[in-house]
């Protein structure tokens, strides 16, 4: 009866040099079908595949034949070797098995899927983690940061935004993903914050709204979350697209502030 052990890896090649070191057999003597040859997916990131392939393990039945007492130590301790070889393959199946769970952790794919990007985009960058109540934080330091953040922060969204995508495909609840880069988001915060209460407070003293030009979704919502419990202002968004105006508008039933 035939044994077969499974390998995986990037692509066939390298799965079928898996298979000869882990089992000790020469690539001439491995006997292998392949089951998938794999796919890179899309940058690397999303949908990618490993190549799969199954070897048939040799017979370890003795050959009946006649050989000086030193061959037959050599064939002993070969057979050893491959099925210690073959043992520890199995162990390692099994583990991948028991582990399956953790290679589904939203913060190892988050991770994994965040250092492929960032290292395409620039060298020397590092991710720390912190995981609060609702989301994920990843904090990127090093690099490029200008270039990882890009013009008010597009870039930093658009790879927030993928991030968040392969974090959350075929997953049942949605994990919240934050990631910022040299505190950029923080700072970017307090300005904003300042900005609106110094915008608002113009608003009632003529009584005429005023706009913040040019804006993404992050920052809107930083705007009106810092206005929202103003009684003399409110805040509107303004605009088609992915930047949008923010407008501060008086409230009709407010009294104009006095000089």
């Amino acid at each position: 009866m035939s044994h077969f052990v499974e390998f995986e890896d990037k692509n066939v090649e390298m799965a079928v040099k898996k298979a000869c070191e882990e089992l000790n057999i020469p690539l001439e003597k491995l006997k292998h079908d392949v089951i998938s040859y794999g796919s890179t997916g899309i940058f690397g990131l999303v949908g990618t595949k490993k190549a799969r392939i199954r070897v048939t393990l040799p017979d370890p039945s003795p050959k009946v034949v006649f050989e000086t007492s030193n061959k037959k130590q050599e064939n002993k301790n070969s057979s050893e070797q491959i099925s210690g070889s073959v043992a520890s393959q199995i162990e390692i199946l099994q583990d991948k098995g028991e582990d399956h769970h953790r290679v589904d952790d939203p913060v190892d794919i988050g991770r994994e899927a965040l250092q492929k990007i960032i290292d395409l985009i620039t060298a020397g960058a590092t991710i720390s983690i912190e995981q609060r109540s609702n989301r994920i934080v990843f904090n990127v330091t090093g690099g490029n940061s200008a270039v990882l953040i890009g013009k008010q922060g597009q870039t930093l969204e658009a790879i927030q935004y993928l991030v968040e995508k392969i974090v959350n495909k075929n997953r049942k609840g949605r994990v919240g993903i934050h990631i910022d880069v040299e505190g950029y988001l923080e700072k970017r915060r307090i300005n904003l914050q300042g900005l609106a209460l110094r915008m608002a407070e113009k608003v009632k003293s003529t009584g005429k709204p005023a706009a913040i030009g040019q804006m993404n979704a992050h920052d809107r919502r930083i705007v009106h979350i810092a206005l929202q419990d103003d009684s003399m202002v409110r805040t509107q968004s303004r605009g088609e697209g992915f930047l949008k105006k923010l407008v501060i508008f008086p409230k009709k039933n407010s009294s104009r502030k006095q000089k």
